[in-house]
């Protein structure tokens, strides 16, 4: 399971994080649909390793509903938790960009709420936690359809929240309103997690990503590179809305087809460009890359009259500057704070571990016969993070 199929998936990590360094760094008016597609991509990653993990976890042979629960939700708690919470203090501590208002929702991951209720980036220090807030919503609700629906409803259920989704867009523009709500409420980011969620499910019965899905990505991905670097035309524009619906649905095919391809290990060249160690180190850091990179950005603005680059503005010098400060801050808290927390994880085994043989049972005596599957922990699969 932690072979190198799923080491090219921590380079899947390190390029959307990268992607997002990019359009908060370096992109002209901060900001660029490559951010949003590198968020669309770690929602299909969330998707697909959490389905997958906890499938694994009901396939098991001493598999139990709610133990499997109560160790999922502690393994994520241990996982997410430390480092978030210490960023959340120290903004308050510091009261950077007086955000202290703000606090309490970004505590219960309500992020995406606040930001959708106030329809502004306000507090801009923390707008990126509305996809984290987006996870953890996932993280609480997805393991009780996984877990406990009936086995042969769970593709249907994920097809209908994909479904759903997808319709829900349609609502935006019937009612005419581009409000920050429309991207940041979960439906709206549902289809993206849904399908990683279905490529799990469908790897589950034997089967892989649809055949349309591996041959047709790239003329979706043409097709979306097309609209998103067409005219959007004038606000309020017939194109408006079509364009909006088109750049948000289309990447989620080739996402899907990227996913699949390096989760099963992609050859050659690539397979070996994929597996480089400075890009799995990367993806191994991506959640403190993500989580502390615009709290790197406001300090490294304020040291400016110290710094020979222009850091003041997006452009190379705040790329190099605030992502060499961001690798930083994220590879220490990783070797320091995150990797030693982790270790906690190993006291929460999603299914039970065989029980040691009583003396009677060795001999043959009341011996029990396990099937084909043996109590596993399933932590080598348990690697994925907002």
């Amino acid at each position: 399971m932690a072979g190198g199929r799923d080491l090219q998936l921590d380079t899947l990590r390190a390029f959307a994080v990268t992607l997002v360094l990019y359009a908060h760094f370096l992109a002209p008016g901060g900001t660029s649909f490559l951010g949003h597609l590198g968020v669309r991509l770690f929602f299909t990653l969330s998707g697909f390793l959490i389905t997958r993990l906890l499938l694994e976890a009901r396939d098991a042979v001493q598999f139990a509903a709610g133990p499997a629960l109560y160790s999922f939700y502690a393994r994520r708690a241990i996982r997410i938790f430390p480092p978030y919470f210490a960023v959340l203090a120290f903004v308050w501590f510091t009261d950077l960009e007086q955000a202290g208002s703000s606090l309490a929702w970004h505590a219960l991951y309500l992020s995406n709420f606040w930001y959708a209720h106030r329809n502004e980036w306000t507090p801009w220090l923390l707008c990126h936690f509305w996809s984290l807030s987006i996870e953890e919503q996932f993280y609480l609700a997805w393991p009780l359809i996984v877990l406990l629906a009936p086995r042969r409803r769970i593709e249907a259920i994920t097809i209908g929240v994909i479904a759903f989704s997808l319709a829900y867009r349609f609502y935006w523009p019937i009612a005419a309103n581009p409000a920050l709500a429309r991207d940041l409420l979960p439906p709206a980011s549902m289809d993206a997690l849904g399908c990683g969620a279905i490529l799990a499910v469908r790897r589950a019965r034997g089967a892989d990503a649809p055949g349309w899905v591996r041959r047709g990505w790239p003329a979706f991905a043409a097709v979306f590179l097309l609209v998103v670097w067409s005219d959007p035309g004038p606000a309020d524009s017939a194109w408006e809305w079509p364009r909006w619906l088109l750049v948000q649905v289309l990447p989620l095919v080739p996402l899907v087809a990227i996913v699949a391809a390096c989760s099963n290990g992609l050859g050659g060249r690539i397979g070996r460009l994929a597996e480089l160690p400075p890009l799995l180190a990367l993806g191994r850091i991506s959640y403190g890359v993500y989580l502390y990179h615009p709290i790197l950005l406001a300090y490294v603005v304020k040291a400016q009259p110290w710094i020979p680059l222009n850091v003041s503005e997006q452009g190379p010098g705040r790329f190099l500057v605030a992502g060499a400060a961001t690798l930083l801050a994220a590879s220490l808290s990783w070797v320091l704070f995150e990797k030693p927390v982790n270790g906690f994880k190993r006291h929460f085994p999603y299914v039970a571990r065989p029980r040691a043989r009583t003396p009677s049972e060795a001999r043959g005596f009341g011996a029990t016969y396990p099937r084909a599957k043996a109590a596993v922990d399933l932590q080598p699969t348990d690697r994925s993070y907002p």
